[in-house]
């Protein structure tokens, strides 16, 4: 993994998804509605709810639009039956991709993610073609210049509240943990009053496939296309895209 920061491909696509904020919103009340309705309304028993209502909030998501969703969810408003899913398969270059989807019609999206694949000099695999080559992990990044934290004390703290790892940037500290134990190291970094730029669950390539600029830029708009679909969630990739690539995109 050394060399490969995962939060600076997020960073790179913020500025381009903080631009459809209504899109977003619309994302992350599907996230909240099936966590409310598989766990129940209460954020405090249920941990997927709490991440979900987290995540909509550092997206200044409003509160009406979160409780909405949850009260669709537990039954007191009218709603929908959204369906998990995920759709993997190989962009250009052959690099890995995996998709998240909440949809109430697999059909229809079935199809749409299809044509995003082959449109983009890819193609759509069979469940499992490429899942293996990622981990499910927690990942908090940690802006430097927004905390004072010496990196030996930081890294003795977040391993001792269960984090597996963490990486040192010029500008940032990359913390790694097991999915169980996010929470509690979440949990460990709010009590001793780190603020961190970004906290979640995702998908971390074991190994990472690079690109040439002509890869790159059909990967990006992979990406892109994905991303555009209203059922999308998530959209993680094992492609290494240099930055003067990202750049031309």
């Amino acid at each position: 993994m050394a060399g490969h920061s995962k939060w600076k491909n997020i960073q790179r696509r913020k500025n381009a998804q903080d631009a459809k904020r209504g899109k977003v919103f619309m994302k992350l009340a599907k996230e909240i509605f099936v966590a409310a309705k598989q766990g129940g309304g209460d954020p405090e028993t249920n941990p997927a709810l709490r991440l979900a209502i987290d995540k909509a909030k550092s997206a200044n998501m409003p509160n009406d639009n979160i409780d909405r969703a949850i009260k669709k969810a537990t039954g007191d408003l009218d709603g929908v039956h959204y369906e998990e899913i995920v759709y993997e398969g190989y962009g250009p270059g052959g690099a890995a991709v995996m998709v998240e989807l909440l949809t109430d019609n697999k059909n229809r999206t079935a199809a749409e993610i299809r044509h995003a694949f082959s449109k983009n000099k890819g193609n759509m695999g069979e469940n499992g073609c490429v899942s293996f080559m990622f981990d499910r992990r927690g990942l908090f990044v940690i802006d430097r210049s927004e905390n004072d934290a010496d990196a030996d004390e930081l890294m003795l703290e977040v391993i001792d509240a269960g984090a597996e790892e963490m990486e040192t940037h010029e500008d940032s500290f990359e913390i790694y943990t097991d999915a169980q134990e996010f929470q509690a190291v979440k949990d460990e970094l709010e009590k001793k009053n780190i603020v961190y730029s970004s906290a979640e669950i995702t998908m971390i390539p074991q190994t990472y496939a690079p690109l040439d600029a002509e890869d790159g830029l059909d990967m990006l708009k992979l990406i892109d296309m994905l991303e555009d679909n209203d059922d999308v969630q998530e959209v993680y990739h094992n492609a290494d895209i240099s930055d003067e690539v990202y750049e031309q995109h």
